[in-house]
């Protein structure tokens, strides 16, 4: 394993983490909500998900996925459902004063809840099975040592963590936040409906 492919792992990764998606949205909006610390417990279950899927195409994913694609298609729509679930949550509870939002997906969490939900969201995510099963393993040597893994683990997960608090750092900027109580309704709005697409576009996408 040289220091070449790990750049390499390191750039293309990189690249897919920074790239809108379920994730980063809920990092913007419990910032938003939250605070910064906050945020960062989320970005650590985050980047915990995606090492999962990480592993996952180390020890196999693709062939899995060709073995049994009924498995990627079941994931799809578990992955549709939960976003569409988060959708409804943000538009519901849009109009309702920030203090008063108790039924908001993060704010009743603790620490620890916020990493699961973070995991959890990476996880019912298709887009990275989709990308460690195919993009990510054309990027990995034919024999990779033990401490090789450890390694690719490490990226991904200072990758996808490390994003996630930034997007969690720039929205919790009291000017962020305060312009984000004059909008509430509208931004989780538009929250709400970014996911909402997000859901359909895996339901439709082959």
């Amino acid at each position: 394993m040289t220091l070449t492919a790990l750049l390499a792992i390191y750039f293309v990764h990189l690249a897919a983490a920074m790239s809108p998606g379920p994730a980063v949205l809920l990092a913007a909006r419990t910032a938003l909500n939250q605070g910064m610390r906050r945020g960062v417990f989320l970005a650590i279950g985050i980047g915990l998900g995606v090492c999962v899927w990480a592993l996952a195409a180390l020890l196999g994913l693709a062939t899995l996925f060709k073995v049994a694609p009924e498995l990627l298609t079941a994931l799809k729509f578990f992955g549709a459902a939960y976003l569409a679930y988060l959708a409804y949550k943000l538009w519901k509870h849009a109009p309702e004063p920030l203090d008063n939002t108790v039924a908001d997906a993060t704010a009743t969490r603790t620490d620890i809840g916020l990493i699961w939900l973070g995991t959890l969201t990476q996880l019912s995510n298709p887009k990275p099975a989709i990308f460690f099963g195919t993009i990510f393993l054309t990027f990995l040597p034919a024999n990779i040592p033990l401490w090789g893994y450890a390694a690719v683990l490490g990226i991904v997960f200072v990758n996808d963590c490390g994003w996630n608090v930034i997007v969690a750092r720039i929205f919790s900027f009291e000017r962020t936040r305060r312009g984000y109580l004059n909008l509430k309704s509208i931004i989780d709005r538009v929250f709400g409906g970014l996911l909402a697409a997000l859901s359909a576009k895996l339901v439709l996408t082959n």
